[in-house]
């Protein structure tokens, strides 16, 4: 079976979107660079992949940090990744994908 050329859309990926792409599309929110409502549905992985250069370049001004975000930016990242954190959850995530190998 070969991979899809083009990305289902945060609201149709697996776990909640808790992925990979989904951090991305999250984090690209949260520093304007697309609009909340945006799913990245149907784009293919060159536009991902440049969507992650332009957040990285955020990340990159800021330590990569959380912490250093300007309190506009944290209230937004907190809002934006925790609200997608309750909507998995509700969907049946747990996070235990991700921490299963830290025992």
């Amino acid at each position: 079976m070969s991979k899809p050329d083009r990305y289902v859309g945060i609201d149709n990926d697996i776990n909640g979107g808790m992925t990979t792409i989904g951090k991305i599309i999250r984090d690209a929110r949260v520093f304007g660079l697309i609009d909340e409502s945006e799913t990245c549905e149907g784009w293919n992985l060159a536009g991902i992949d440049a969507l992650l250069q332009k957040v990285n370049a955020e990340w990159d001004k800021y330590g990569c940090l959380v912490s250093n975000l300007p309190e506009e930016l944290a209230t937004r990242h907190r809002d934006i990744h925790g609200a997608a954190f309750e909507k998995a959850k509700a969907a049946g995530w747990s996070g235990e994908i991700e921490t299963g190998d830290e025992e």
